[in-house]
């Protein structure tokens, strides 16, 4: 235990030495709520509006509430996969500099190596997305606050649960990489692409319905509708308070991947945990089982 918690207060000193990996994680979450409440938020108020039925107005703080919901629910939904990557990129960095051969020859159990690796890696990812959530909350508090207590604590379960999932695909995929050029690809390709297919970036019901079926086979998918759900809860209960017709509710929850579907069949709450939680477990059996056959060999 002792040699455990030597490596990981190891790794995550050195994440927080590298100045460029620390800030480059840290400051991505704000820069995205900049980009997204200049260029999104005026689209996706025109999407609410445009669905809401005639002769029912909304006040303005109502919708910016709403609005605010879904862009920090797609900041922090992306923010807990990616941040893990940046995070886990000390694994590989040891690969390409060596001192992962230093480490094979020591009396250091590979097993511990690796645990290291994904609990520093998890506490790095939680601290800065936490510190992301008290931003994106204290921007929401500012345009328009509707979540309850409820809502923020169920929002930290996700953020949490979205953490583990990311931390734990991380570093099934960085077991393969051994470069600096590697870590640069891999990054890039899932700062850019990881949004679009876990319905951060553009809702699944805009895209065809061969797409949405794949994607439904995704775990990321559900992690967003959670968090979705969560941060935007207490606006959607307040538009139905003012008067917004069941089916209208509906309709909007639809469009904002509130509600997902598995072939049509939809998926409730606690079936995404499930789902979420499984993927997890299943990418850390992966993990698990990749180290035992890579010590053997």
């Amino acid at each position: 235990m002792r040699t455990l918690l030597a490596i990981i207060k190891r790794n995550i000193k050195l994440f927080f030495k590298d100045k460029g990996m620390f800030f480059t994680s840290l400051i991505t979450p704000a820069i995205l709520l900049v980009l997204y409440v200049t260029f999104l938020g005026d689209i996706y108020r025109d999407s609410f509006t445009a669905n809401l039925p005639e002769g029912l107005a909304l006040s303005e703080k109502l919708l910016d509430g709403l609005v605010g919901g879904q862009l920090i629910s797609s900041i922090l939904a992306v923010s807990c996969v990616t941040v893990a990557f940046c995070s886990n990129f000390l694994m590989v960095n040891d690969k390409a500099l060596g001192t992962a051969n230093d480490f094979r020859v020591s009396p250091v159990k590979p097993s511990l190596l690796a645990l290291g690796y994904y609990i520093a890696t998890l506490a790095c990812t939680l601290i800065i997305c936490f510190a992301a959530a008290a931003l994106c909350l204290c921007y929401v508090a500012f345009v328009g606050f509707y979540m309850s207590l409820s809502d923020v604590l169920f929002l930290f379960l996700d953020i949490i649960l979205l953490v583990l999932f990311g931390t734990a695909l991380s570093s099934v995929i960085n077991f393969f990489l051994s470069s600096q050029g590697q870590i640069s690809a891999v990054g890039t390709i899932v700062s850019s692409g990881y949004g679009f297919i876990c319905g951060a970036y553009m809702p699944i019901s805009s895209f065809g319905e061969g797409l949405q079926k794949v994607i439904s086979f995704l775990p990321g998918t559900y992690g967003t509708s959670l968090v979705r759900n969560h941060a935007m809860q207490g606006a959607l209960a307040e538009m139905e308070a003012e008067g917004l017709p069941a089916e209208a509710l509906g309709a909007l929850k639809d469009a904002m991947d509130c509600n997902l579907y598995f072939f049509g069949n939809a998926v409730e709450i606690p079936v995404m945990y499930a789902i979420l939680g499984g993927a997890t477990a299943l990418l850390l059996a992966v993990y698990v089982l990749l180290n035992k056959f890579k010590k053997v060999k």
